[in-house]
């Protein structure tokens, strides 16, 4: 009765959204099922259900849960994790959950919510078919397994989607909260930030154009500030615990080998990799995966250029800056999931030509099943 009565509040494209969102999830958990089964090597055992997801990143986020920040098992320096996300499978533990499962209802309840937004942004550029295309391309992305596993994307999402909707409608302290809480879950929310500044920016240009005497409106701007609050507290525990006020940087470089170089050095070295024959064929297919991300966020940052959407164009493209200028491109393909201009982009395209959608599912789809698979049974999957 009280779902029933839920739904019935719910507009046409929330409810959409959060039908594809969970039939996604469904598909999700049959390749998680299957994938336990097939892929198991001679002489070894099924893993547990849950278990399959605990891979790669999870190991950090557990790290911190059970240690906070002052020691690792994993032993890099977890620094580089942000504590909005570890924090919440700690309250998981707390309240009695294994943190994998802890992990996975975070991101099954926070991608619900990003679905919504999604849908609710692709309205607004659209309609209602484009919202749900849009939501539709995104949960068949070919790193889409991040999405359901317990990683960050969809708790970023959680907070970034539905701060951008708030800009979009100038609510500015709505999206000034929204921000602030993306910032701790991810240094993503820096790059938030900065593309709501540059559409608050561009309202303000146009509201004054629109005042019949010329008048520039500051409604919003102290909002705008409200996201250095977290990253200054995150910075002031680091220097308390560690002596530097940009460990999380430098875990980077320490952990990772993740520096500044020059776009040209960053592209040989994921070029080398990938076409080389310096990687293992899984590993080097995986770069020319990061290629191709990197490919596509360049030519969207362009297309959001040329259309003058300023924000998202800003959001984009500084992602496409930090990831162009790193030591060789890295983790491209699960940024994806965060660029929601790319997916309302394919959604208004499909609208108008119905081969696209068809088009690239044809593509999507299969790559989502090999990411899932790969993820599931320890490979790098981007």
């Amino acid at each position: 009765m009280i779902v029933r009565t839920v739904l019935e509040r719910l507009r046409p494209i929330e409810r959409d959204a959060l039908g594809i969102w969970l039939a996604s999830r469904v598909s999700m958990w049959v390749i998680a099922g299957a994938t336990g089964w097939m892929f198991v090597a001679e002489g070894q055992n099924v893993a547990p259900a849950l278990d399959r997801w605990q891979q790669w990143d999870f190991h950090h986020y557990w790290g911190i849960a059970m240690y906070g920040y002052e020691g690792d098992p994993t032993g890099v320096p977890n620094e580089a994790f942000f504590p909005g996300y570890p924090a919440l499978l700690w309250l998981g533990h707390e309240l009695g959950l294994r943190h994998v499962l802890a992990g996975l209802i975070v991101s099954l309840v926070a991608g619900a919510v990003a679905a919504v937004a999604l849908g609710r942004i692709g309205e607004l550029d659209g309609g209602t078919r484009v919202g749900r295309l849009a939501v539709l391309a995104w949960v068949t992305a070919p790193s889409a397994v991040f999405l359901a596993a317990p990683y960050t994307e969809s708790l970023f999402l959680a907070c970034a989607l539905p701060a951008w909707l708030a800009a979009r409608r100038q609510h500015w302290s709505a999206a000034g909260v929204l921000t602030a809480l993306s910032c701790t879950v991810r240094v993503s929310g820096v790059f938030l930030a900065a593309a709501i500044a540059v559409h608050w920016l561009v309202t303000r240009r146009s509201a004054e154009a629109d005042d019949a005497r010329g008048r520039w409106s500051w409604a919003g701007f102290g909002w705008l500030f409200l996201p250095l609050a977290p990253l200054l507290a995150w910075s002031v525990y680091l220097e308390q615990q560690s002596g530097d006020w940009l460990a999380w940087l430098h875990a980077q470089s320490e952990g990772w080998d993740r520096e500044f170089t020059s776009p040209w050095a960053a592209f040989d070295r994921t070029w080398q990799a990938a076409f080389g024959g310096t990687q293992s064929p899984g590993f080097a297919w995986m770069f020319r995966a990061e290629i191709v991300a990197m490919l596509i966020g360049i030519v969207l940052t362009i297309a959001l250029v040329r259309w003058r959407r300023w924000g998202e164009a800003t959001w984009v493209g500084l992602q496409i800056i930090a990831f162009g200028t790193s030591t060789w491109y890295f983790s491209v393909p699960r940024a994806t999931l965060l660029w929601w201009p790319l997916w309302i982009t394919i959604a208004l395209l499909a609208e108008r030509r119905r081969w696209v959608l068809w088009a690239y599912l044809a593509v999507s789809v299969p790559l989502m099943a090999v990411w899932a698979a790969a993820y599931l049974t320890s490979r790098w999957a981007g």
